[in-house]
């Protein structure tokens, strides 16, 4: 039987090909992330990859008060409230790493903290931040408190953030700083909305983000003054709201609701939408129904108890499978070859040997895929 291998949470600072919130209000951002637990990827192996000049190790309070000042210095700077929430490890990597000074090892490691997430709930703590852990066991940031101390005494310094380390020879990450990836989850009005949309001029053929299909149902509650007198906290529901959020989804015989308290409503109004997501890398971008798929990473043996390592799914993060079967036959010193699927699916990569563990490594750290969207599979286990 083959054996799955989750991709778990080990974090590591960013290549340039991180995964960031689309510029186009987009609010849900996929994590990056650098751990990959059972495939036994350590900390060390993606976090000590900036070239620091200094020579004395800089102490816990040094890591500590740096950390304090790029966390700082993100919130002012690149955290905006319509992008949140936003998961740890993208908070840390697409965030607070390129706020830290040029040439700067910032390792969560050597803070007293230890862990990204233990840091996260001490901010937390302060009352700085406000974080949650997901279903995934991930902390995410919900909200930043602009008007905390910490954050209102900061200024802010006026430099352009560190996007990689320079080194005397181009990387395969800096030849490929201008494309970073990018995926956000969008909507496209359906039936049950659309004459919410229609009611306030809103373009039903358009895709919209979470905070902006929230603002259209909300301008129409404004426009059909629907603000229960009594409780400014309620919505009184009409027929076409009503419609837009419950019909065909109220049982039979059950009595449809009329009203919706607005810390609800605008989930309750998404949820009705259809799903899509936007994939974008450099100058590259595609918009598909639905989730994402993933890439799929297979190790097997064959004749002569040979392993070999398979990668597909690659195009829906905009992968190039020959340009990835090139990086990876350099990196490993390995035979890589490069096969159609059946049916027009793609593409898949051929790499001689098992090293799964590197390979996911790689597109996490090279290419910014998240992972949850890495499946592993060892055939060769027993």
């Amino acid at each position: 039987m083959g054996q799955h291998v989750d991709v778990a949470d080990v974090q590591s600072e960013p290549s340039s090909a991180s995964v960031a919130p689309i510029d186009a209000r987009n609010e849900i951002a996929e994590e990056v992330t650098a751990n990959v637990g059972d495939l036994k990827l350590t900390d060390d192996d993606s976090t000590d990859q900036s070239t620091g000049g200094d020579q004395h190790p800089p102490s816990t309070e040094d890591v500590d008060m740096l950390l304090e000042k790029c966390l700082l210095q993100a919130l002012h700077t690149t955290v905006k409230d319509k992008d949140l929430p936003i998961p740890g490890s993208t908070l840390w990597s697409n965030y607070v790493l390129p706020c830290r000074p040029s040439g700067i090892t910032l390792d969560i490691k050597k803070s007293s903290y230890k862990k990204l997430s233990k840091w996260l709930q001490a901010k937390c703590s302060t009352g700085l931040i406000r974080v949650k852990e997901d279903k995934y066991k991930e902390s995410v940031l919900l909200s930043v408190n602009r008007s905390h101390p910490d954050y209102s005494s900061f200024k802010p310094e006026k430099r352009q953030v560190e996007e990689a380390v320079q080194t005397g020879v181009p990387s395969v990450s800096e030849s490929r700083s201008v494309k970073i990836l990018k995926v956000a989850v969008i909507y496209k009005p359906s039936v049950h909305v659309n004459p919410v949309f229609a009611s306030v001029g809103a373009d039903t053929g358009e895709l919209y983000s979470a905070s902006d299909a929230t603002d259209i149902v909300f301008k129409y509650v404004e426009k059909e003054n629907l603000v229960k007198p009594t409780d400014k906290s309620i919505v009184i529901l009409d027929v076409i709201l009503c419609d837009a959020l419950f019909k065909g989804a109220i049982k039979k015989g059950s009595t449809y609701p009329t009203e919706i308290h607005k810390r609800d409503l605008g989930a309750a109004f998404v949820n009705r939408m259809q799903a899509h997501h936007i994939v974008t890398r450099g100058n590259d971008s595609v918009v598909r129904k639905g989730g994402l798929k993933t890439v799929q990473i297979m190790t097997e043996r064959r004749q002569g108890n040979k392993k070999m390592t398979k990668l597909s799914g690659l195009e829906t993060f905009l992968v190039d499978p020959e340009a990835l079967a090139s990086e990876l036959q350099k990196k490993f010193a390995c035979s890589t070859t490069v096969e159609e699927l059946p049916g027009k699916k793609g593409q898949e990569v051929l790499v001689q040997g098992g090293v799964i563990e590197n390979q996911a490594k790689h597109l996490i750290e090279q290419y910014g895929i998240p992972k949850r969207y890495i499946k592993v599979l060892d055939k060769t286990r027993r």
